[in-house]
């Protein structure tokens, strides 16, 4: 568990590097890391609790990718304005991942998406 999105970053990078993704779908699995960890710091804190992140890969052409949360509070894909500085995250999944959901859990929620890797 961490509170830190550059730690879950560098942390991906890693994991995606020992595993030899190609370097555009690593990039949009890190890309993905970020916004969703960035969602889960922004939106999803529950006193004393902190958000979970793991990756995981087939071997052969998907990672997925899950940001998981305490907080019961589900994110809202949302069309911002063009001069804002948020509200962007979702949809950037949306376009990066293969797929993506939410998923409930007994305590908060998860965050999954699918990236073919390709």
């Amino acid at each position: 568990m961490t509170r830190s999105v550059p730690e879950v970053r560098r942390g991906a990078r890693s994991v995606l590097s020992e595993w030899r993704i190609p370097t555009d779908a690593a990039e949009a699995i890190e890309l993905i890391v970020s916004e969703l960890s960035t969602n889960a710091v922004r939106h999803g804190r529950a006193p004393g609790r902190f958000f979970e992140v793991a990756l995981t890969y087939d071997g052969e052409k998907a990672v997925d990718v899950e940001v998981s949360d305490a907080s019961s509070r589900l994110p809202e894909s949302q069309e911002p304005q063009l001069d804002a500085e948020s509200g962007r995250g979702l949809p950037l999944v949306a376009a990066l991942a293969e797929s993506w959901e939410l998923r409930g859990r007994v305590v908060g929620k998860t965050v999954w998406a699918r990236v073919l890797t390709q």
